[in-house]
């Protein structure tokens, strides 16, 4: 191994999936070697036989479903709102001057603390649920945008105004192509902040999502359920990921280079 060289394609998936066989292996030994009593922590056996009586008997797909749709929903939302404003903050200094302020102050509130408002202000409807994962997300979001759209070489943005071309212009032609692969890595960044976002708001107050049969697992103490809902969480996020990562090679082939 040498600092920052690269590695194969095949040896990224053997080592990923060596880091899963040893997690997995661990588990087993500590659950089914009775270290830790099976109230505490269920084994592999007993977690996948609890997710096959959620999908078969309690339809836990649908509440796989209602959170995928809740964490889309509200990523897009802030996605809506933050892309635009951090290009324009980012390529424009009178806006960044006005927003960052405001947004350096926001991005450290917590989107748990604002539940009880939400609850009070919009119920426990779907509203609720987008709210939370749109504050938790859109303030972080924005930053980053910004950072990465002031970060756009200025050698590239004085060539423009040498050959012409106006502000808006130059925002559409050099900082948003510039800006745009990493600007989709924050995205896919983000979007793992807003799987966090949306178990905690269905933690309080839902009656459907993946978080809801966490907290109905956790009142009948067991943990199969439970951790058989946190593993779904990872699988979906993984595979959400590998496709972000793959859509992005995709669109923005310059960025591997």
């Amino acid at each position: 191994m040498r600092p920052l060289q690269p590695v194969g394609a095949g040896a990224r998936i053997l080592l990923g999936t060596a880091f899963f066989a040893a997690f997995l292996g661990l588990w087993a030994a500590v659950s089914y070697g009775g270290v830790v009593p099976a109230l505490f922590l269920a084994s592999p056996g007993r977690t996948l036989a609890s997710g096959w009586a959620l999908l078969a008997e309690y339809g836990f797909a649908f509440d796989i479903g209602v959170t995928v749709w809740r964490v889309v929903g509200g990523f897009l939302l802030a996605a809506l709102v933050a892309v635009p404003l951090g290009l324009l903050m980012g390529a424009f200094k009178p806006v960044e001057a006005f927003f960052e302020p405001f947004l350096s102050f926001a991005r450290y509130l917590p989107a748990s603390a604002f539940i009880p408002l939400l609850i009070l202000w919009a119920g426990v409807g779907e509203a609720q649920k987008l709210a939370v994962i749109v504050i938790g997300s859109v303030f972080q979001l924005v930053i980053m945008v910004a950072v990465i759209a002031g970060g756009t070489r200025r050698d590239l943005v004085e060539a423009a105004y040498t050959l012409g071309s106006r502000p808006l212009s130059i925002l559409r032609r050099v900082v948003i192509p510039a800006a745009a692969p990493q600007v989709a890595e924050a995205l896919r960044l983000v979007l793992g902040w807003a799987w966090t976002y949306v178990i905690v708001a269905e933690l309080v107050g839902a009656s459907s999502g993946i978080g809801h049969m966490i907290m109905d697992s956790q009142r009948l103490l067991d943990t199969g359920q439970m951790i058989f809902g946190i593993v779904t969480i990872g699988v979906i996020g993984l595979v959400t990921d590998l496709l972000f990562k793959a859509a992005n090679r995709k669109l923005f082939p310059w960025a591997a280079l």
